[in-house]
């Protein structure tokens, strides 16, 4: 593979010259910063306050049979998610796809995704955010969140930039024309 003589590297934003100490470890054995029933965890990895706002990464596990998130974009950050063992079904915008460890699966800013896990067994993946957004508030309460629902539930999910296509549908056509509310094998 050839490369052009010069290359574009964003400006630059460290102005010293010998470089600082200012690097962050995290141990693997940290303990996850939310555990819900059934086997699900978060680990804050690294979040928007660690990094200056340059991206946010979380390791989630999902335990069989978890719903996930429905039909959303984002209207500020991309999110991308990697698949580190088991099985998610990713809605890519225009149809589910079975991610598998090693899987990767990239959605711009606007860009409509979904998941779940439809399989008896767990699974785990990392989420990544960029640029980064304060998301610890976003999952620490979006199971009470849901569980309040109505108009309630849709400012939480704006004020955390997602933007539910269920929130903006008419009430009787909820899932009628989206085939991201259903099931991968269109149930």
């Amino acid at each position: 593979m050839s490369y052009p003589e010069f290359l574009e590297y964003p400006e630059p934003r460290y102005h010293g010259e010998r470089g600082e100490v200012n690097a962050a470890f995290r141990p693997a054995s940290t303990p996850p910063d939310i555990s819900s029933p059934g086997g699900g965890a978060t680990h804050y990895i690294a979040t928007n306050e660690s990094t200056g706002g340059e991206f946010g990464l979380y390791k989630v596990e999902l335990g069989a049979r978890a719903a996930g998130a429905k039909t959303h974009f984002h209207k500020a950050m991309s999110e991308s998610f990697y698949i580190l063992s088991g099985e998610l079904e990713l809605y890519n915008g225009e149809r589910w796809v079975t991610g598998r460890e090693g899987d990767f699966l990239y959605v711009p800013v606007g860009g409509l995704h979904a998941f779940k896990n439809v399989t008896d067994e767990p699974m785990s993946m990392l989420l990544l955010f960029s640029p980064g957004a304060p998301r610890e508030e976003y999952f620490e309460r979006v199971a009470e969140m849901s569980q309040r629902g109505g108009e309630e539930l849709k400012r939480f999910r704006i004020r955390h930039d997602s933007y539910f296509v269920e929130d903006f549908e008419p009430e009787g056509s909820r899932g009628a024309c989206h085939p991201a509310v259903s099931s991968p094998d269109g149930s």
